[in-house]
């Protein structure tokens, strides 16, 4: 899951557009009749700075292995369900991954 979100240049866009407090995001709809929207983002939460510092790491060529701990642990703070290292659907990660995200709007 992690390695195809950090092959997915939009979300990577998005998230370094994010990363800095007060930035306004232009989102354009495919639908011609739809007018551009302009949203100012606040101040990203814990979720997704760890998100985009690990998928600025998984970019970085010479960085070599890549694990995301920090990253891990702020899904475990939004779903404690994944402490403990059990087996997990993939599903499931992306799923709390991207919500627990959008809860930090």
């Amino acid at each position: 899951v992690l390695q195809n979100l950090s092959q997915t240049p939009v979300l990577r866009e998005l998230l370094k557009e994010a990363k800095m407090p007060g930035t306004t995001v232009k989102i354009e709809s495919p639908e011609l009749s739809m007018e551009p929207q302009l949203i100012k983002l606040d101040q990203p939460g814990p979720l997704t700075l760890a998100m985009y510092q690990f998928l600025t790491e998984m970019q970085e060529t010479k960085k070599g292995v890549v694990t995301p701990k920090e990253l891990f642990a702020q899904v475990c703070k939004k779903a404690i369900r994944f402490k403990g290292y059990q087996q997990q659907d993939s599903h499931e990660l992306l799923r709390y991954l991207l919500d627990g995200m959008r809860a930090e709007e």
